[in-house]
């Protein structure tokens, strides 16, 4: 019996990934997956940027946080990264939520409430590669083009079988 195997390829990406990720598990899973990973010094510290989709993720472990928050440098260094990464993330890597963690996703919501940074809480490595995989490829480009035409064949549907538009044909 013939068993189905996918056509269409694998989605690959080029991503640029900060010095200080070489060695952590997330970078070694988006390798694995074949993506092409260019490591710079010149990025922030825990930053992943997706060149191709114009996203950027900052990883951010509360573990490696000074107990007092407000002497970790840490609401300078993401307004610092929002100001260079319009279509910006926070990785909020948290494997249990307790109540420190609970502490500093409730100072950076209020902090950067309407602001163009949306926070992902991941709870492991695989999380944060598909996270940000799935992220990515929604809003790269020839992937975007072809979710805005599907939408729009939906839309055009749901107009033509709606029977309040068949209503007001009737009416008109």
């Amino acid at each position: 019996m013939a068993t189905y195997k996918e056509s269409t390829p694998r989605w690959k990406t080029t991503i640029i990934v900060s010095t200080s990720l070489q060695e952590h598990e997330a970078s070694r899973m988006l390798l694995a997956q074949q993506h092409r990973i260019r490591f710079s010094d010149c990025v922030e510290s825990g930053a992943f940027i997706f060149p191709l989709s114009g996203t950027a993720f900052l990883l951010l472990d509360p573990q490696d946080l000074p107990v007092p928050l407000e002497e970790s440098g840490l609401i300078e260094r993401i307004e610092t990264f929002v100001q260079v990464h319009r279509n910006s993330f926070l990785l909020l890597y948290a494997p249990f939520n307790g109540k420190r963690e609970l502490n500093i996703l409730s100072v950076i919501q209020h902090r950067f409430f309407g602001s163009n940074l949306r926070i992902l809480p991941v709870r492991s490595n695989a999380d944060i590669a598909k996270g940000m995989l799935t992220i990515a490829k929604a809003t790269s480009k020839p992937h975007i083009d072809g979710i805005q035409d599907r939408m729009s064949l939906a839309r055009a549907h749901v107009i033509e079988s709606s029977p309040v538009w068949e209503m007001l044909r009737d009416i008109l």
